[in-house]
């Protein structure tokens, strides 16, 4: 591990090792130690007592955060030509069809979310090596795979995000900005939280959430007490 940096060392020692802070404590620490030049990121970490190799103990699922994310959401939505209208009003960034297939086929993939229509994934199902990796795969669970394309972009844009657990049972996402208020950065990580609780496995068994964290971009991670999230 490198030698940490002046800033580093400001937010690591503003965080008192070993404690458990409130979802309040922690939302106004992490706004505290971030010395990015940027406005950061807020993130969050949920360790879960599932097996993810089990299919019976994967969670998987969608949230609308209150405030949104805070990132500007780059959208393409492949449909058809009778489509295009409704989602270039709903604010898509791209809208088209064999020309963008064409394209992330010669690499192109500077886009955060693909919606498209049940009809249409035959055509997309070639794009699968390239877009499963980056975890741009329209999905059916995630609302990317629909009828109702206008609808679906302006989700996405006002801060609908899917999540999914990783291998060591840890769920991963962002749920704003370091330029947000406490408060607002509280009310997303509660709606978040809920959400997780609402797809609980049936198979989990134990404490369901083991361990939540708050960080922001290069920041060092404040542990939460879980009981403080789910408070209302």
């Amino acid at each position: 591990m490198g030698k940490l940096t002046k800033n580093q060392k400001l937010a690591s020692a503003k965080i008192e090792e070993g404690k458990m802070y409130s979802l309040k404590e922690a939302v106004e620490l992490v706004k505290e130690v971030s010395f990015t030049k940027f406005d950061a990121s807020v993130d969050v970490d949920v360790r879960l007592s599932v097996d993810p190799r089990k299919a019976n103990q994967m969670v998987r699922g969608v949230v609308s955060l209150p405030h949104g994310t805070g990132k500007q959401v780059k959208v393409l939505v492949l449909c058809t030509p009778d489509v295009e209208a409704q989602a270039k009003e709903a604010g898509a960034d791209y809208v088209g069809l064999d020309e963008y297939i064409e394209k992330i086929k010669g690499g192109w993939t500077d886009i955060d979310v693909i919606i498209t229509m049940p009809s249409i994934m035959g055509k997309i199902g070639a794009l699968g090596r390239i877009l499963g990796p980056r975890g741009l795969m329209p999905n059916p669970k995630s609302g990317t795979v629909t009828n109702e394309v206008g609808k679906a972009v302006s989700e996405v844009k006002q801060g609908k995000i899917d999540f999914k657990v990783d291998k060591t049972g840890i769920v991963h996402t962002s749920i704003g900005k370091v330029s947000f208020s406490p408060e607002q950065i509280k009310d997303n990580a509660k709606e978040f939280v809920a959400t997780l609780n609402k797809l609980k496995p049936s198979a989990a068994k134990g404490t369901y959430i083991k361990s939540v964290y708050l960080s922001s971009t290069m920041s060092p991670g404040i542990k939460i007490d879980p009981k403080s999230v789910e408070e209302n």
